[in-house]
């Protein structure tokens, strides 16, 4: 067993888990079982707020939200307190919208924790993309349509150097995470790489929760898109001819077409 900074306090567990898209109801039964016996809650600003009251009103709770012009904490910041709160004896329910290893850095706590000989468990979680794609109705792969999906990062380092050629086009669907604010530059560089500006776009804000929104369009209009209709963070932007794919008849009301 791993030892605590203090020899005679056992050494907490961390949590890894995947909060899903935002519907308590898409939680996995081992992350409800978490979350209603935790004592210790770190949390992403994507965690929706119906998930965070199904812990009880005597857990602790620290909020490490990021956005993309304000960190709460830097990630070293929150790997050293997982690492902290856990040799202190702590169990820590580490909660992360989507999966904790798809954009959630989760790969970057575990490791931190590993080197300081603390356990940590991985409890996945449904993905923003597959939890967004399912709540509008759109199939990211399609017999008819596509037969690949990738998922990028819109929101990072270098990203007019990132090399997405093929990626996206005939038989092919794009998944793009943290996208809003480069939109412009996603645009510029997928037409560049010869994708046709008429390619179908679908942005989808606050998948699965009750204020969600579908918006459609195509590529060259994908900021317009995002301007127009004030889209705010949690967003997707799929990319490909499933976009134009009708969604199921029960969301038609959430779905707002632009052409």
């Amino acid at each position: 067993m791993a030892q605590s900074a203090d020899p005679c306090t056992p050494v907490g567990t961390v949590h890894l888990v995947g909060a899903g898209p935002g519907d308590p109801d898409l939680l996995t039964l081992r992350a409800a079982r978490l979350i209603i016996q935790a004592r210790l809650i770190v949390h992403d600003g994507l965690v929706d707020p119906a998930i965070l009251a199904m812990a009880p009103r005597t857990a602790r709770f620290v909020s490490v939200a990021k956005s993309r012009s304000r960190h709460t904490m830097p990630q070293e910041a929150i790997n050293a307190l997982l690492v902290r709160e856990a040799l202190a004896g702590n169990d820590v329910v580490r909660l992360k919208g989507g999966d904790p290893f798809v954009f959630g850095r989760g790969g970057e706590e575990a490791e931190a924790c590993h080197a300081a000989s603390v356990p940590v468990q991985i409890v996945p979680g449904i993905s923003a993309a597959l939890g967004a794609s399912a709540a509008a109705g759109i199939p990211l792969t399609h017999r008819d349509a596509a037969s690949t999906v990738s998922f990028v990062a819109g929101q990072c380092k270098g990203l007019a150097e990132q090399d997405w050629a093929g990626l996206a086009g005939k038989g092919r669907t794009l998944v793009i995470y943290m996208g809003l604010a480069t939109a412009p530059a996603i645009t510029e560089k997928l037409i560049a790489d010869g994708l046709s500006p008429e390619m179908p776009v679908a942005v989808i804000e606050n998948a699965t929760r009750p204020d969600m929104r579908v918006l459609r369009g195509v590529l060259a209009g994908l900021d317009h898109l995002v301007t127009t209709h004030r889209v705010k963070s949690p967003a997707l932007i799929i990319i490909g001819e499933v976009a134009a794919r009708q969604g199921a008849a029960q969301l038609a009301s959430l779905v707002e077409s632009v052409r």
